[in-house]
């Protein structure tokens, strides 16, 4: 099996890198970022252009791991991240369609394009109001995936990642936990009871080749979490435990601007692809733990 990734230095990007390597699949990178390795294309961060990989070779899979992932960024450079979670969407799509029609493509798209859902657990078929640009661009891309399988027949994929977490992740709130907890100053937005539904990366992982076997690409959009709900202030303090720290976290009852309440997946689809979570949350937090400690 030939599959691009396209954004391989990111948290999800390099696990997807690695995890395919050790399937043996022949894995192509595509950067903006250079490389002397082999099977990599790089890319201009500005007037990108896609074309050349899906020129070149003949791919059964791209994923697209690239874009920005900030919420807060979002608001302060809404033009940007549009460019970076809009505009290349489309540009890949348009690669793929005029040089390997046959490519699957998976999107990552995200739980923000939920919002404050009324009604828990959420299902895809929620109505989707997101509380930042960066929500309301995720959801734009999920159209354009949605447009090229309905007129160009492309096979496409959206995969709404809840709150992933695990190795190399460099931000979000473990890592923010984990480096608050070395000043002690561990004061946090909000109450405390706002849940997330939290997934590990190998799980992850686990779902996006289930997609790549199992799922129609016909514009699908799937849920990625565990369908647990867990309350931020829970899952902070499992994690002190686990980093060893006896600082005390505090709430300082401020909402951030675009973030969520609460979150939790129903995973009903992911489930009839024969998804079975294989880290539990305590586990995974204790995974990255240990990396945390050892990439001091």
């Amino acid at each position: 099996m030939n599959i691009v990734i396209i954004g391989p230095s990111g948290f999800i990007g390099s696990h997807c890198v690695d995890y395919f390597k050790s399937k043996r699949w022949n894995v192509w990178k595509v950067d903006v970022n250079d490389s002397r390795e082999s099977n990599f294309y790089k890319i201009e961060r500005q007037n990108s252009d896609f074309s050349l990989p899906f020129i070149e070779n003949n791919f059964d899979v791209c994923i697209n791991a690239s874009g920005s992932a900030n919420v807060g960024f979002s608001f302060e450079n809404p033009s940007k991240d549009f460019e970076l979670n809009v505009v290349n969407v489309q540009k890949i799509l348009v690669a793929i369609r005029d040089y390997n029609p046959n490519c699957k493509f998976i999107n990552f798209s995200s739980a923000a394009v939920y919002g404050n859902p009324q009604i828990l657990p959420i299902t895809e078929e929620n109505s989707c109001k997101p509380l930042s640009p960066y929500g309301f661009h995720k959801l734009q891309s999920e159209l354009l995936l949605t447009e090229y399988h309905n007129f160009f027949n492309l096979k496409t994929c959206s995969l709404r990642v809840f709150s992933a977490f695990g190795p190399r992740l460099k931000k979000q709130l473990f890592w923010d936990v984990y480096q608050k907890s070395i000043s002690k100053d561990l004061t946090f937005f909000g109450t405390g009871n706002e849940t997330r539904d939290f997934i590990f990366i190998d799980d992850l992982l686990q779902i996006i080749e289930l997609i790549i076997n199992k799922s129609s690409f016909k514009g699908a959009i799937y849920n990625a979490a565990n369908g647990e709900e867990i309350k931020i202030n829970k899952a902070i303090s499992i994690f002190l435990s686990e980093i060893q720290s006896d600082a005390n976290s505090s709430f300082s009852g401020e909402i951030k601007i675009g973030d969520p309440i609460n979150w939790r997946a129903d995973i009903n689809k992911i489930l009839a692809l024969g998804y079975k979570s294989k880290i539990d949350f305590d586990l995974g937090l204790n995974k990255y733990a240990k990396w945390l400690k050892e990439n001091e």
